[in-house]
């Protein structure tokens, strides 16, 4: 038996006007996705405990069975182990974006424009975070380059309780009430004063795009430590994502994890390559392969409806479409699990707490689920509602 699982990153949303009323994934032309959805055990679950952040560490970690109230330690571990940190006991990651602030007179009255700097490139970002460790690192803080605006910065003796406002959920507003408290503001405003007028940011002015003028610090955690997914489940597993997040998880669950050339946590990433880096996975006799595609999660945090759903129909299309025709091909029974972790409504511009539709089909024992399209609307209402999404995986692989 193999399994595939395919993470819709943030795919779920709200009814948009603009769509006559019908969601992304509801208006999205994706018939592979649509065509197993009438075949498969269907329902909505909710992957974030209440009381938790709706972020995708803890959305992530619950549909791998990881209760996030045991093991969730803040995203910015997870992401460090992915880029190879050998975190010391003392030690605390906290995610480091870089952000585009507005150009007002003074750091405390400055506006969230983009909490993703116009979706930078990675190899803009790390001459920026370069210039950064070269100037304001030291014995305390290191920071090291991650992937687009996504960014970890290691802080020995890390002042603990301190509460930090994802960037995300405050986008066009004034960071004056956002602020973190000494000494983590000093130092966002101290890269604020090195990046303004970083030669980096001169030459993205000059092309149209949003400089990083600042770095924004969130999601501090200490070193994580999950149980082997191979002695909870006795499958041998693949994480396949453009993002340190999801990798992490992986590597700290003693899974394999593939990257992928040009993958790139947006809409414009490699689906093509996701999809081959999947069935080489199988082939080379893995059992369980999970492929997060982060790009629907990005397009609701930039509102930009027609890219999400661009993205969605990508992903029926180059991803689940062949990894499909190959499992059919080999002649041996598999199981496709596919959802999104949480939403991210283009309205809100932010995860919600909301639970997803999710979608389970067998092989080996088809059903008629009575519902033609896979979106919220359509699932919702139909039964099959998990409370708690770590109960999920028990469901797909048992």
């Amino acid at each position: 038996m193999k399994y595939f699982v395919l993470i819709t990153d943030g795919a779920a949303d709200y009814p948009i006007e603009a769509l006559g009323g019908k969601t992304p994934l509801e208006a999205a032309d994706k018939p592979t996705v649509n065509m197993l959805c009438r075949k498969s055990y269907i329902g909505t679950v909710s992957n974030v405990p209440e009381g938790m952040v709706p972020e995708s560490d803890t959305a992530n970690l619950a549909i791998l069975s990881y209760d996030p109230k045991t093991y969730s330690k803040g995203r910015s571990p997870l992401e460090a182990v992915s880029m190879g940190i050998d975190m010391k006991p003392d030690e605390t990651a906290l995610r480091c974006n870089v952000v585009t602030l507005g150009d007002e007179d003074g750091y405390e009255n400055k506006t969230m424009i983009d909490h993703s700097a116009d979706e930078i490139s990675t190899q803009d970002a790390d001459a920026l975070i370069k210039t950064l460790q070269d100037k304001l690192g030291d014995n305390t803080v290191t920071f090291h380059t991650g992937v687009s605006y996504r960014h970890c910065l290691i802080w020995k003796n890390c002042p603990e309780n301190v509460l930090f406002m994802r960037p995300h959920d405050i986008l066009g507003q004034k960071i004056t009430s956002y602020l973190p408290p000494e000494p983590f503001l000093s130092l966002q405003k101290k890269s604020n004063e090195i990046l303004e007028n970083h030669p980096v940011n001169i030459a993205r002015r000059e092309r149209g795009l949003k400089p990083a003028t600042s770095i924004w610090l969130w999601s501090p955690g200490k070193k994580p430590a999950l149980p082997s997914f191979f002695d909870k489940w006795g499958l041998d597993g693949t994480v396949i994502s453009a993002v340190d997040l999801i990798k992490g998880i992986g590597l700290c669950a003693g899974m394999e994890s593939v990257d992928v050339e040009g993958a790139t946590g947006n809409v414009h990433t490699n689906y093509k390559g996701k999809a081959d880096a999947a069935i080489d996975a199988f082939r080379r006799g893995k059992d369980f392969v999970f492929v997060h595609v982060e790009g629907p999660d990005e397009c609701g945090h930039r509102a930009e409806l027609e890219n999400k759903i661009t993205s969605l129909e990508r992903i029926d299309a180059d991803i689940l479409k062949p990894v499909l025709e190959y499992l059919r091909s080999t002649n041996e029974d598999f199981r496709i699990m596919l959802l999104p972790d949480h939403p991210t409504p283009i309205c809100k511009r932010t995860h919600t707490m909301d639970p997803v539709p999710y979608m389970i089909y067998k092989s080996d024992d088809e059903t008629d689920s009575g519902v033609d399209i896979f979106s919220e609307k359509h699932i919702n209402g139909k039964g099959n509602y998990i409370a708690d999404g770590c109960k999920l995986l028990d469901i797909f692989v048992k």
